[in-house]
């Protein structure tokens, strides 16, 4: 019985076969390997049987059958019987022969089988295969391809069998006519000399040790002739790379006479076909075994084959290998291991052809053979060992070649003698030094594409030489003595920079072992190297190149870290010092980065330390040394700007630590004659320089800068003549602007007490004397911008030297106003139509300087002085991006710069000025001046203006100290001039003027006594007020200006009022409409007078202010109009109430406008909102009119007084004003919208109204929606902001509520949202609320029924209902509802009830017995097309569960669960979701009933495992939830824990892995199940969702997998297989996949 259901199984696995799903084919072949894995014997035996009743089976099904016995035969080998063994091999053999035509997949697999079985039953293989094999028969290919397999496989097996095959197969060599035998005969001999081989080389393990290879020669080398002299000559190339293949192997077990004998033929012919295949791996790898094979034997015939063998391998190795083929890298690796077998022969003879072509003028020839040379210095070093010198001699010229490819190639040659001894010989320096010079190469910029296979990149040269030089200075120890201290020849050479970072590298490490070797003292011995630099050489560059540390690949780093080592051989005095200091600026650049660092502060730090440095060592003449050396590395820096600057410092820090003064002035003097003045950097370097030496030698350095003016070297170029040659000229002013910048510096840097003194007798004297040219004593001012731009900035640090020191005592600065007057010169000279040079900016920081110091300047210059600055930067052309870019040739952003830094300087020179007066007086001058400027007509002046005038005020009250309350009598006239630009066309202006306002504000809260600090809440609120002033919209902007004048209003002091107003008046003539409205009065002051008796007149009135307001639409005219609309209400109301309801819908702006004035006055207001209530609450909502169509339903349309009252409604609402009306009327007034907008859902316009709002939205002239739902709406929302429920409307509009209630679909849900919102926002009102809404629940409109439900059930959400004492009514109205006609009610009533967990869960347990019940009923609703009532009523069950007494739920769980189970599988997803959540709360209640509800669980339990893979999300959320609950009722603790722990919500599951648990502890605990779990799981095979149709048969396999023996009987086998084979043919491939993975596992319980 067992075997017959293993073959069931077998057999409908191998019927499935012919599935055309590749997936399903795999799954049933692993079923197959499943079966086996079990019942190895059977299931061949079963695969035997059906192949050979199933003849006419298409081979490609036949295969997947034999991959599956293969794999059954490998895995089960050694339980394989012998009997077993027999029917295998047979069937195997027959069908790998069945077909003479070659079929290779089916083929191929009966093979693998047989070879599989040969792993164990060699004899019987080669029984039944040797049948196939008989002498003077060509045999089948894949016979021959068999022997070749086991040859393989079964080495010690086989090799015994070889003979007689060999003996058989030669004879039929001659009989092979096709190509595919002849190749396959190459490739069994091939394998057969491999295995050979392979036995040969083992025979201490072989079964027959006596084996020699003389058994094989002979037969070996006749099947070689075969091969070599026959089919080699083939044409088709496939079959020659077959013989060429099967040549190699051979070679080594071929007679060693007859070998030596073929070689001159042989290896010819070999090499000849290099030219006949592109593909030359085959043949470079049977070459390589051939020369071996020769070698081996002592050949004597290859010294003749050499130079043939050199000149075909050379080639092969030039051609560069693809690494993206493969076979290419493999055919350069096997030439080269030919060519290490030739040098291990013929050493010299080799060299003599490799070295010459290293001259070649072939750049792949030049690479080629370098590779090969590593290759035989690396292979074949016992025989190079004497041929050292020879090769690095010969290294010569590739060690100057251009070519990156060749560099690269030199560089790995490098490395490779490095290892092996070659660079300890004399020459190796110059492969050292090329190997530093690659190093050296720049680095280029990284690339987007892909570099060629021919364009190798210079930094990838770079890159493998620092590598290289990084790794033998830390692995090859040999080398340490060879690069130590050679590489410090490197480290000073200009040439070398880019390569400062990997030598630093090398030599910290180097330098570091020798210390850790002792040999601190003698680290540099001078005396053995009288190459290396000197250590004021290396102190030098290192420093020098640390201040760029992040340049060059952080190279500053690695400087540093050299200097630190080498401290005792720069000077022993620097130990300590540089052991402290060196690791503290290293940690600081490596703590940074090249944007965080601050490299005026680095450059600091350095100089500090080399201040230190020099304090330390204190030896005269070892910084005489210094400096010098220092002054001659000068000129090597002449294209590295930054780092000769910092040079320049160093050189002025050592000056000044100097004790020869002569030496100073001798250095100085060097420095001025050598300097290349025409270069800027190059000046500031010279003048810091100077101005660093002053601080310790200030008399020698004015003394040798007013001498070097005496000099012949000036006076050279000051020649008479000169003057008129352009060039000299320009020269000359370099040196003269040179010098200038030289007397600021030494301002700036020498000591206050000494300089002060000597600036004006001596440094002004000179500069002026350098910048004023005189030509036949008429002075000439000079048009150099280069000399003008350093005498700014030297008389700018000549101020701050002053201004800092004054605390050495007063000092009045005798010709401040005539430097002052200069640089007002300077400012005027430029041209006002562009921003080409900082003249103005650096002028404008001058003087910011010049002003504090003493003595004042005068009005008259104040004034020219604040003015040319005003006029040079306040009129400059506003900056144009796309313009600027062209003009300065794509560089835009100096330019803006350069404003941006203009308008800085002329901001910090107003303060300066406004310092030295800091009054309301100080202020108002300097407004005087501003003030044009802040009224221009010119945008881009205004903006500049008031900016100004922002950062002005904002410093004025910074600085503000008022010690006595005094009137800031100005405050007035200063806020006119800046409050009407709060709504400036620009928004700059616009933000900039409010903190003008804010700012003078505040400087009157200061006059007015209070402190600094004082935060005054209505002046801060005009900062708030700035976020409406970004946009240009006009009403924003009105309204945040109407904001700012309440401000000004309430904090403006009374005795400045009148003058702001007179201020103000004067602004009204700005030609913007903004700054200039008026209010007429005399119409309303009559109609305030007379209006009582004008009753009959109202409508004439009404109608005529209408026509007014569309003839003129002036905004006073809209004001008089409002306020006369007003002031006829306050007398007769109902008039023009019913007038104003008469206008034509939609109502036009000038209506609205009307409606909106009646909101002025809250009694009034009220009136008129009860009137408006009650014309909406008097007529019906809607009538209804029959379709124009036949069939169509009724359609509704509006009735139009209700909709116009609602729109008059809306418009009164929207005034501010109207606030106290509507809070006054809040209950009645939401009652009435709220059920305005359920009785408009759907509702259309009457036709003529559609058509006239179709006209109006066409002109823009309808500001909203006439329709009428929307209107009843926008009605209700701007109610409620109006009753200050503004986070009503926000929360509803946030959760989407308000388009939701125009929806009829999902009106109740937008309800639900607004009561929620109120019970949140609002509670306080719900009591009237809800008085007013009770009524309308027996309303005769089913919408009033759903939309006052829909309200009241989601109060019960909140607790307010409860706080309220609401909750009893509500619940007992939502009660009522039940039996209500409408569905729609009756599942919102139950939601209601629900909500009574959420909103007060501690009422559930008093009302548990009641609301149970309500919820069962709802379960049993009759009515329920759509189960929306019972489906409501599992979702709120399930949120009460939480809260009833468990008594009150026991009654009633049985019937519960078994009213959901059918949910359980709707196609509703919600319904299943609702369902099966319910389950899992109420699991937590059977505690009482347990087994009943065990019952219960084990009902739903496959549901619920496989709906786990359910397409919807909160479905299988859902059962996750339920599984966890249930898990603890089930009486299993492994599947307790498993639940809980992996069906957490945020844990994503692995669905397979844990079914297959889940099944394990399903059958530990209740094997019992196995068959009721199994007939549950058959249901689901008719599935309509594919995921659970695949689970299903899944589940089916995981539980056979685990149930033990005993428990298998209870499952009817046949009708599982028949429904299993039923689901095999489904049309989704995963589930068929599953189906077979099911019927694999099928063999436990068989």
């Amino acid at each position: 019985m067992m075997e017959s259901r293993i073959k069931r199984l077998a057999t409908t696995l191998m019927d499935a076969t012919t599935d055309k799903d590749p997936l399903v084919q795999e799954q049933i072949y692993n079923a197959l390997c499943y079966l086996g894995e079990s019942e190895p014997e059977e299931i061949l035996n079963a695969c035997d049987e059906y192949l050979r009743q199933h003849d006419k089976l298409a081979y490609p099904h036949r295969v997947i059958i034999l991959k599956a016995m293969e794999t059954v035969v490998k895995d089960n080998i050694d339980l394989l019987e012998k009997s077993t063994a027999k029917v295998v091999i047979f069937l195997a053999s027959n069908e790998m022969t069945k077909s003479k035509e070659v079929i290779r997949d089916w083929q191929q697999a009966a093979s693998n089988v047989l070879v599989a079985v040969g792993q164990r039953f060699i004899n019987k293989v080669m029984e039944e295969v040797l049948t196939k094999f008989q002498p003077g028969i060509l045999p089948h290919y894949f016979v021959m391809q068999t022997f070749a397999n086991l040859s393989v496989s079964n080495v010690f097996g086989m090799v015994p069998f070889l003979n007689s095959i060999l003996g058989t197969m030669l004879p039929m060599l001659g009989m092979a006519k096709q190509d595919h035998m002849k190749s396959v005969f190459c490739y069994a001999l091939q394998h057969f000399s491999e295995s050979i081989q392979e036995y040969l080389a083992n025979l201490d393990k072989a079964p027959d040790p006596t084996v020699r290879k003389d058994t094989f020669s002979n037969e070996i080398f006749s099947a070689y002739e075969v091969l070599f002299n026959s089919w080699l000559q083939h044409r088709e190339a496939k079959l020659r790379l077959a013989v060429v293949e099967a040549l190699g192997p051979m070679s080594y077990l071929m007679p060693s006479e007859k070998l030596e004998e073929q070689l001159p033929k042989l290896i010819p012919g070999i090499l000849a076909l290099y030219k006949k295949h592109t593909e030359a791996f085959y043949i470079s790898k049977s070459l390589c075994q051939i020369l071996e094979a020769s070698v081996n034997i002592g050949s004597r015939s290859l010294d003749v084959q050499l130079d043939p063998l050199l000149g075909t391998l050379h080639p092969q190795i030039c051609a560069p290998a693809d690494p993206s083929v493969p076979l290419t890298v493999k055919n350069h690796t096997e030439v080269l291991r030919c060519f290490t077998v030739l040098a291990c022969s013929f050493p010299d003879r080799v060299l003599a052809f490799l070295l010459p072509k290293l001259e070649s003028s072939n750049e792949r020839t030049r690479v080629g053979t370098l590779l090969i040379m590593r290759q035989i210095i690396n292979s074949a070093p016992s025989q190079m060992e004497i041929k050292k010198p020879f090769i690095l001699s010969s290294m010569k010229l590739p060690l100057q070649d251009s070519n990156n490819k060749v560099k690269r190639a030199v560089v790995q040659v490098i490395s490779a003698m490095a290892h092996h001894g070659y660079l300890e010989q004399p020459g190796g320096e110059a492969m050292l030094e090329f190997l530093v010079r690659q190093c050296a190469l720049p680095a280029e910029p990284p690339r987007k594409q892909p570099l060629d296979a021919d364009d190798l990149a210079s930094d990838s040269v770079r890159s493998i030489s620092v590598n290289t030089l990084f790794l033998l200075s830390t692995t090859v120890d040999r080398m340490n003595n060879v690069l130590w201290p050679y590489l410090l020849e490197f480290v000073t050479p200009i040439q070398f920079t880019n390569a400062l970072t990997p030598l630093c590298k090398s030599l910290m490490y180097l330098a570091t072992k020798k210390q850790e070797e002792g040999e601190n003292a003698s680290l540099i011995r001078y005396d053995l190297n009288a190459n290396l630099p000197s250590r004021y050489a290396l102190t030098t560059r290192l420093l020098v190149v640390s201040s760029q540390p992040y340049a060059g690949e952080c190279r500053g780093a690695a400087a540093l870290r050299l200097l630190g080592v080498l401290h005792y051989s720069v000077h022993p005095a620097l130990d300590l010092l540089w052991n402290k200091k060196v690791p503290l600026l290293v940690e600081h650049v490596e703590e940074n980065t090249e944007s965080s660092l601050c490299q005026k502060e680095w450059e600091e730090e350095l100089l500090l330390f080399l201040q230190e440095t020099l304090a330390a060592v204190s030896d005269n003449t070892w910084i005489c040394h210094f400096v010098t050396e220092m002054c001659r590395q000068l000129n090597s820096y002449n294209g590295f700007v930054l780092e000769k600057n910092f040079l320049y410092k160093c050189i002025g820090t050592t000056l000044g630590a100097c004790a020869s003064k002569d030496l100073v002035q001798k250095h100085l003097q060097e420095l001025l004659e050598t300097a290349r003045y025409h270069e800027e950097a190059e000046r500031e370097g010279l003048a810091s320089c100077f101005g660093i030496c002053a601080i310790n030698h200030l008399e020698e350095t004015l003394a040798k800068l007013e001498d070097f003016v005496r000099s012949d070297v000036f006076k050279k170029s000051v020649g008479l003549f000169s003057i008129f040659k352009d060039r000299s000229d320009n020269e000359v002013e370099k040196i003269k602007s040179t010098l200038i910048l030289c007397y600021g510096y030494v301002a700036v840097y020498a000591p206050k007490e000494l300089v002060l003194s000597r600036i004006e007798a001596d440094i002004l004297k000179n500069i002026f004397q350098y910048f004023n040219t005189k030509v036949l004593g008429i002075k000439v001012e000079t048009k150099d911008l280069t000399l003008k731009l350093c005498l700014i900035r030297s008389i700018c640090m000549i101020s701050q030297a002053i201004y800092n020191g004054v605390k050495c005592g007063d000092f009045i600065f005798s010709r401040k106003a005539e430097l002052v007057a200069q640089m007002v010169e300077f400012i005027k000279a430029e041209p006002l139509e562009a921003m080409r040079t900082p003249v103005r900016q650096r002028a404008m920081i001058t003087c910011t300087y010049l002003v504090i110091l003493e003595p004042h300047l005068s009005d008259p210059d104040r004034t020219e002085l604040m003015d040319t600055c005003l006029a040079g930067v306040l009129a400059l052309p506003p900056l144009e991006p796309g313009r600027e870019r062209e003009e300065s040739g794509g560089d835009a952003l100096p330019k803006e710069m350069l404003y941006g830094d203009t308008i800085s300087a002329l901001k910090d020179l107003l303060k300066s000025l406004l310092q030295r007066n800091l009054t309301p007086h100080g202020l108002q001058d300097m407004f005087a001046h501003l003030g044009p400027w802040i009224k221009s007509n010119k945008e881009h002046e205004r903006q500049r203006a008031v900016e100004v005038s922002a950062t002005l005020l904002d410093f004025y009250l910074s600085k503000l100290n008022v010690s006595t309350v005094i009137p800031f009598y100005n405050l007035g006239v200063l806020i006119a001039l800046f409050s009407p630009r709060c709504s400036d066309s620009l928004a700059s202006v616009r933000q900039h003027a409010v903190d003008c306002v804010y700012c003078l504000l505040y400087i009157q809260l200061c006059y007015e006594g209070f402190a600094r600090d004082h935060r005054d809440e209505m002046v801060e609120g005009l900062k708030a007020l700035k976020k409406g002033l970004e946009e240009p919209d006009f009403t924003v902007l009105f309204h945040t200006c109407n904001n700012i004048a309440m401000v000004i209003g309430k904090r403006v002091p009374p005795d400045q009022l009148m003058s702001l107003l007179l201020a103000m008046f004067e602004g009204l003539a700005d030609p913007d409409k903004n700054c200039s409205r008026a209010a007429t009065v005399m119409i309303n002051s009559l109609l305030k007078e007379r209006g009582g008796v004008l009753q009959e007149k109202v409508p004439d009135i009404m109608s005529i202010i209408h026509s007014k307001l569309e003839e003129v639409d002036e905004e006073h005219i809209r004001k008089a109009a409002q306020q006369t609309v007003y002031i006829l209400a306050s007398q007769h109301k109902s008039v023009v109430v019913s007038s104003l309801l008469g206008s034509a819908l939609p109502f036009d702006s000038h209506t609205c406008a009307m409606w909106r004035s009646l909101a002025t006055e809250p009694a009034l207001t009220s009136q008129i909102l009860e009137q408006l209530l009650e014309k909406v609450n008097r007529d019906v909502p809607y009538k209804e009119s029959k379709g124009f169509l036949l069939g169509s339903g009724a359609e509704r349309i509006a009735t139009p007084l209700p909709l116009a009252a609602t729109c008059a409604l809306y418009e009164i609402m929207s005034a501010p004003e109207s606030g106290a009306a509507v809070l006054g009327l809040y209950p009645p007034l939401f009652v009435t919208l709220l059920l305005r907008v359920s009785c408009t859902v759907g509702v259309q316009l009457p036709k003529n109204l559609q058509s006239r709002e179709r006209r109006s939205s066409s002109h823009g002239l309808a500001p909203r929606s006439l329709h009428p739902c929307s209107c009843a709406v926008e009605t209700l929302k701007v109610m409620l902001a109006r009753g200050g429920s503004e986070e009503v409307t926000r929360a509803v509009g946030n959760a989407g509520g308000w388009e939701l209630m125009t929806s009829p679909e999902r009106h109740h849900d937008g309800v639900a949202a607004l009561a929620g919102a109120m019970a949140r926002h609002a509670g306080p009102r719900l009591p009237l609320i809800v008085k007013n809404l009770i009524p309308t629940l027996s309303s005769v409109f089913d919408t009033q029924r759903i939309t006052s439900t829909a309200f009241l059930a989601e109060l019960l959400s909140s607790n307010v209902v409860n706080d309220l004492m609401l909750l009893e009514t509500v619940m007992d109205n939502m009660t009522g509802r039940q039996k209500d006609a409408c569905t729609l009610v009756r599942m919102l009533a139950l939601r209601g009830l629900g909500n009574i967990a959420s909103g007060s869960p501690e009422k559930v347990r008093k009302h548990g017995a009641k609301l149970l019940a309500s919820m069962v009923n709802g379960m049993d609703d009759k009515d329920d097309p759509h189960n929306l009532v019972a489906l409501e009523a599992m979702s709120s069950l399930s949120k009460l569960l939480d809260h009833v007494e468990e008594r009150d739920i026991q009654s009633m769980l049985l019937h519960i669960a078994i009213r959901i189970r059918p949910f359980f599988d709707s196609e509703q997803p919600d319904l299943r979701q609702s369902s099966i959540m319910l389950f899992g709360n109420l699991s937590r209640f059977s505690e009482g009933n347990c087994e009943v509800f065990f019952e219960q669980i084990l009902n739903g339990l496959v549901t619920l495992l496989l709906h786990l893979q359910d397409p919807k999300p909160e479905v299988v959320k859902a059962c996750k939830f339920a599984l966890r609950m249930c898990g603890p009722n089930m009486g299993c603790e492994g599947l307790c824990d498993m639940f809980l722990n992996h069906l957490r919500e945020e844990r994503s599951l692995h669905y397979g892995e844990f079914m297959n648990n889940v099944c394990k502890h399903l059958m530990q605990s209740y094997p019992e199940m196995l068959n009721r779990l199994i007939l549950t799981n058959l249901f689901y095979f008719k599935s309509n969702w594919v995921d659970i149709r695949a689970a299903a048969p899944m589940f089916i396999g995981f539980l056979v997998l685990h149930v033990d023996e005993e428990h298998c009987q209870q499952v009817d086998l046949d009708q599982l297989i028949s429904a299993l084979n039923l689901l095999l043919k489904d049309p989704v491939p995963a589930v068929r996949v599953k189906v077979a993975e099911t019927l694999g596992r099928l063999v436990r319980i068989l």
